[in-house]
């Protein structure tokens, strides 16, 4: 327990020290205090590792499961279910760690803080999606871990993570808007650092998308499902 704590602030102040005070990283004015900074860090990086958890275990779901294939009758559609709960403890944890950052630096959080787990709402369909997807390809083709992987780790920087969308090129900033994870932290920014409500327009679009691609994960899952004793 001390570990899921100790280990998120351990990298929030190293990111804070490299992108402050290496890299002169500029979110807001410049006497921006230390803590108001790593927490706009912070609110990305809780969502980022949120969906890198659930997306780097998904694709061994299945291959490190094989008894439950194999001899038992066992619903395997919920072994992506239980990866994101145990994600979600992160979660959880990373948001109360939220929460006393900004208690310390800034005082109180904003009314429209109450809003954040309505924010959070689209990454449980994402990150489910993705894990049926994931886990019934990760069957049939090993090497999938790898790449996800990759591209998991190349996500954290073409994501709102380090920069705001803003500080984008107007037409760029319109293709940011089609990775999922985009609306979710820059309306997890507002909600707790700004004081606004989340543009529910946007918030219902992420949901949607987000609930499509839950659709397609299972649909695809469903259908893979019945070759993975052979495969095995």
């Amino acid at each position: 327990m001390a570990w899921l704590v100790l280990a998120p602030l351990f990298m929030l102040v190293i990111y804070t020290l490299v992108f402050r005070h290496v890299f002169q990283v500029r979110w807001a004015p410049p006497d921006e205090g230390n803590i108001a900074f790593a927490l706009r860090l912070y609110t990305g990086l809780v969502v980022f590792n949120f969906f890198a958890e659930c997306m780097n275990r998904a694709p061994h779901l299945m291959l490190e499961q094989p008894h439950l294939i194999k001899k038992v009758v066992f619903p395997l559609q919920i072994l992506p279910w239980s990866c994101v709960l145990a994600a979600g403890v992160q979660l959880l944890l990373g948001g109360a760690i939220l929460l006393v950052l900004h208690v310390l630096g800034l005082g109180a959080p904003p009314v429209s803080a109450l809003a954040l787990p309505l924010v959070w709402l689209p990454l449980l369909p994402l990150c489910l999606g993705g894990g049926w997807l994931l886990a019934a390809v990760g069957v049939y083709i090993r090497d999938i871990g790898h790449v996800v992987g990759m591209v998991v780790g190349a996500l954290v920087f073409i994501s709102p993570v380090f920069f705001p969308i803003e500080a984008l090129p107007g037409k760029v900033q319109q293709w940011m808007w089609l990775n999922p994870l985009a609306p979710i932290m820059t309306q997890t920014r507002a909600v707790l650092l700004q004081g606004v409500w989340p543009d529910w327009s946007q918030w219902g679009l992420s949901l949607l998308g987000c609930s499509a691609l839950a659709l397609l994960g299972a649909a695809v899952f469903h259908r893979l499902r019945q070759g993975f004793a052979d495969v095995l």
